[in-house]
């Protein structure tokens, strides 16, 4: 597991991509697991600071108590289509999967907050010429590494 700062450490302009496609628009997607293990898919906000990812939800919340069960999380940030006329101008769509621990100083009447302990952030765009995906990733203890997709 990683912080924020690792990654962005480590890799400080595909952290900085990421990050932009995270702070295009306000609302995030996220996944969490049930209590039967089937996949939950939830609007969420984010917050990036120098060190950590942090995520606030109100404490009873389903996505809340998701988490508060089995920590394993994912988050994708908002997407536009690629341009028709020029798919290579396309920004791309980041993610980053992960955990999300409780951070400290929670007031249950204000809802929760957690942490985001990164396993792996990934970053897909269409490469030049416009034939092939681009797919980064970043993992704890590997790095940054880039694969084509024909």
């Amino acid at each position: 597991m990683a912080s924020w700062r690792e990654v962005s450490d480590e890799a400080p302009e595909f952290a900085a991509r990421v990050r932009r496609l995270f702070d295009a628009r306000k609302h995030k997607t996220m996944a969490t697991l049930r209590r039967d293990g089937s996949p939950r898919i939830s609007g969420t906000e984010l917050e990036f600071g120098d060190d950590e990812i942090h995520l606030g939800m109100m404490s009873g919340s389903m996505k809340a108590l998701d988490v508060r069960r089995d920590s394993r999380i994912a988050l994708h940030s908002p997407t536009v289509d690629p341009p028709d006329d020029d798919p290579s101008a396309w920004p791309g769509e980041a993610k980053i999967a992960g955990r999300a621990i409780p951070a400290s100083g929670d007031n249950p009447a204000d809802g929760v907050r957690f942490r985001v302990e990164i396993d792996e952030v990934v970053l897909t765009h269409v490469g030049t010429p416009a034939d092939h995906l681009v797919i980064e990733s970043w993992h704890p203890g590997r790095g940054l590494e880039r694969r084509i997709r024909r």
